[in-house]
Formats: C-alpha cells, sequence, structure tokens
C-alpha cells in the first residue's frame, strides 16, 4: 500500500473525508442566502455536481487524476462577486473544521484558499486584473 501524499505528516484526507467535506459543504451552499442563489441557478442537478466536485478535489488533493474539467471557464457566465468568495472560503473553512481533524482541515483550507484567489484573479475579481469575459471582436 502506497502512502499517501501530504503536506505535512498526517494532514492530507482520504477521499472519503473530502467526499463528505463536499458533500455537507455544498448542502450549505444550497441554502445560504449570500451563495446559494448563484450557484442553484448554475447547477441543476447537485448530486451530479457533488461527484464532480469530489473528482476535483480527490484531483487537487491527492493527485487523484479523475477530474476532467476547466474550472475557470466554468465560473465564468456566472455572476459571481469578490464577496461570494469571501462567503466561500467562510463557510468552506467552518465546514472542513467541523468534520476534520485541525491538520486535515488546515490542508483543505489552505488549497481552498490558493485555488479561490487564482479563480478571482482569472475573473477580474483581484484589484488590478482585468476580467477575461472580453467578447471576441469578429470583423
Amino acid at each position: 500500500m502506497q502512502p499517501r501524499p501530504s503536506l505535512q505528516q498526517g494532514a492530507t484526507p482520504g477521499a472519503e473525508d473530502i467526499e463528505r467535506l463536499v458533500d455537507a459543504f455544498y448542502d450549505k451552499v444550497r441554502v445560504d442566502p449570500v451563495i446559494g442563489p448563484v450557484f442553484n441557478e448554475a447547477v441543476h442537478d447537485w448530486p451530479q455536481h457533488k461527484r464532480l466536485l469530489t473528482s476535483f478535489w480527490c484531483s487537487v488533493v491527492l493527485h487523484a487524476q479523475t477530474y476532467r474539467g476547466n474550472p475557470m471557464q466554468a465560473h465564468r457566465p456566472w455572476p459571481i462577486e469578490a464577496r461570494h468568495f469571501d462567503h466561500w472560503i467562510g463557510l468552506w473553512k467552518q465546514t472542513a473544521s467541523a468534520l476534520m481533524p485541525a491538520a486535515e482541515a488546515a490542508t483543505m483550507v489552505a488549497f481552498a484558499e490558493r485555488i479561490g484567489q487564482s479563480l478571482r484573479y482569472g475573473l477580474g475579481l483581484e484589484g488590478g486584473a482585468s476580467p477575461l469575459r472580453v467578447p471576441i471582436h469578429q470583423p
């Protein structure tokens, strides 16, 4: 049996832990008054979306290589604001801390913060960044 990759010894959750986190987190998102409306407009099959995001997080954290998609492209069409990311990361931290040992929760939060920062920048929600929602001019 191969050891799980980790940022620090014992800090990497297993796939089942990640699935439990994703499931609980998106149950909260669905009913959240700040980010729920954005997600509920975008997601039409919540069980499928949770499976996709579990695959994403397992690929990010465990290097599972099961996720096939483009997170930046998936987020571009929606009316996402910087405050949504702030709220999203707060809810993620709260959920991870409630479900995982502190070191594993910290690992998941660190990954989420980096991914969130990258998405914020790519969507033009960081100071000085220009949005990537520029229409292509056709002559």
